[in-house]
């Protein structure tokens, strides 16, 4: 999800809780799962997410799980496509793009497949944004959040290795305070590229490429900054 107020010894904001998104009204559709899941588990509707049969988690975390929807509809994410909320997807912070995983709610047992195919949540705390379609599957829909088991099955490149990573940095309510951020940023790490911009519920984001986008330098630069409003996270571009 795409989604970050000055640097100084101030010391981390803990941000405000997250509103969830008012349900918009979806017409129900027959299922059509593409793989036989066990029991409980569905890959949503009309979806092709398909894994060779057998398939054996590579990475597991547990945490929460959130969702996005309507103001992010029809935009296009971090994986170039344009986002469908009916669809079986979901945003993960370093996941690569294009990774299949197993998402179960540890309370009601339901268990999904999901594609990655976009950047978030934004919000400490959580670990995975699951798209509305998703989150209907998984029962996480009307309580907003719920703790899950992460287990990914499929990933298009390493997970340990490589990849594209930056620092993004917010939320801020107003386009002033990410500019003074960026701007802050831009004379500590010259090298950097430094840019904000407007997320489509209204707020303002800050986000470091660092050289190379070399991942070492990424998490320096996340370790190092503090930032009395919003909070920092380590984000995988690719």
């Amino acid at each position: 999800m795409l989604g970050s107020a000055l640097l100084g010894g101030c010391g981390r904001h803990k941000p405000a809780p997250a509103q969830v998104p008012p349900p918009p009204s979806i017409p129900q559709e027959k299922e059509k799962p593409v793989v036989t899941p066990p029991p409980g588990e569905t890959t949503g509707q009309n979806e092709k997410i398909e894994i060779p049969p057998g398939a054996k988690p590579i990475f597991e975390e547990t945490g929460i799980a959130s969702w996005y929807g309507a103001p992010y509809h029809n935009r296009r994410g971090s994986n170039g496509e344009v986002y469908d909320m009916n669809a079986m997807t979901a945003a993960h912070l370093t996941l690569p793009l294009g990774s299949i995983v197993r998402i179960t709610n540890l309370k009601t047992g339901n268990s999904a497949l999901v594609r990655i195919t976009d950047r978030g949540p934004f919000v400490e705390g959580r670990i995975v944004d699951l798209s509305l379609a998703a989150a209907k599957t998984l029962n996480v829909y009307l309580p907003g959040t719920a703790k899950v088991r992460l287990e990914v099955l499929q990933a298009p490149a390493p997970l340990d290795t490589g990849g594209r990573w930056a620092v993004q940095i917010g939320s801020f309510t107003g386009e002033k305070a990410a500019a003074e951020m960026a701007e802050h940023l831009q004379k500590r790490y010259q090298t950097a590229q430094v840019l904000k911009f407007k997320s489509p519920v209204g707020v303002w984001w800050v986000r470091v490429r660092v050289l190379d986008d070399d991942r070492q330098r990424a998490s320096a630069l996340a370790h190092e900054t503090q930032t009395a409003k919003g909070a920092v996270f380590l984000v995988r571009l690719d």
